[in-house]
């Protein structure tokens, strides 16, 4: 499944802007809930500027409401139009003509 980029920063929106659980955010950013928390209480995002997926293209307004009436259901990241590239594969190693 494809996870947000920037995944703290977007936590740090989704704790200050919904009313969300831990566990739901993060499951959807793919962080321990723990270390949501830890942002919650400001122990760790001190420098981090929050990132809006809602501006990004990766959430709804219309899955935030329904996932926050409902606690048991799961975010899921919209899909996007960019298409996800191909992971490169090594190619042969350069050889020294002098061997």
């Amino acid at each position: 499944m494809r996870k947000p980029l920037m995944p703290k920063a977007t936590a740090c929106w989704l704790i200050e802007n919904t009313t969300l659980s831990f566990k739901q955010i993060s499951e959807f950013v793919g962080l321990h809930a723990l270390e949501i928390q830890a942002i919650a209480d400001g122990e760790v995002s001190s420098g981090i500027l929050p990132r809006n997926p809602l501006e990004n293209g990766e959430l709804t307004q219309d899955e935030i409401i329904k996932c926050e009436k409902d606690p048991n259901l799961k975010l899921s990241i919209k899909n996007s139009e960019i298409p996800i590239p191909d992971s490169k594969t090594k190619g042969s190693r350069y050889t020294p003509l002098s061997k």
